[in-house]
């Protein structure tokens, strides 16, 4: 990652529009906040962590835990996304990609030869005295979600 962010570190500060209206890291008060980064709505692994989250959503509000989900989308297109899906996780456009950049998840990648800027999959639990508690980089999406629900009931 770009950034090198520690956990123990405080939460880099964003503002971003919403599902759920205007956000940013203050809005989560005496929460657990669960900020995963994702590359592009609609594709297969970003689907399939969207939905893994939200199969989860009752477990991670119990635990105290609110899940939002951050890719450059356009709201427009999180919106379509979350109908599309019946998602239950709030998603985050980061357009000019300022939270990307803050959280370090703005890398270069390469794919089949071809070397791009995209965002690297991570997420990161954040505790509600704002400051991080868990990262982990380069996300598997497979049983990605349960292990982020562990992480929070063993904060809480």
């Amino acid at each position: 990652m770009a950034k090198e962010i520690k956990e123990g570190a405080k939460a880099p500060d964003f503002k971003m529009e919403s599902t759920d209206g205007p956000i940013r890291l203050s809005s989560f008060k005496d929460k657990f906040l669960v900020l995963y980064f994702y590359p592009k709505d609609d594709t297969p692994g970003c689907t399939t962590e969207a939905i893994d989250f939200t199969a989860l959503g009752k477990e991670f509000a119990k635990a105290g835990a609110v899940v939002v989900g951050v890719s450059k989308d356009t709201l427009a297109k999180h919106e379509k996304f979350a109908a599309k899906h019946e998602l239950g996780v709030i998603l985050a456009s980061d357009e000019d990609g300022a939270a990307c950049d803050a959280y370090g998840v703005w890398v270069e990648k390469q794919n089949y030869g071809r070397t791009y800027m995209g965002i690297q999959r991570a997420t990161f639990l954040i505790g509600p005295d704002k400051k991080v508690i868990r990262i982990w980089p380069k996300v598997r999406v497979k049983g990605h979600a349960e292990d982020v629900l562990e992480a929070v009931r063993s904060a809480g």
